[in-house]
């Protein structure tokens, strides 16, 4: 596969590549291996059964900032 210059492209128009490739990967193509579908199994049960905690993008980067810090 042959890399194209993008920088003669504008943004707006690497976005919508950008959704393009994604759009074309076919979800049953994406493997996951047994202990990682397990995982989000078991996250998935977690987040259903309310016990974990969910975070804001904004809450995790403070979050780092403040242990950073330290």
């Amino acid at each position: 596969m042959e890399i194209k210059d993008l920088s003669k492209y504008t943004n707006a128009e690497k976005i919508i590549l950008a959704e393009q490739l994604w759009d074309s990967v076919s979800k049953k193509d994406i493997e996951l291996s047994p202990e990682i579908q397990q995982e989000l199994d078991n996250r998935l049960q977690l987040l259903e059964e309310g016990k974990t905690a969910i975070y804001s993008l904004e809450e995790v980067k403070n979050h780092i900032d403040n242990v950073r810090k330290k």
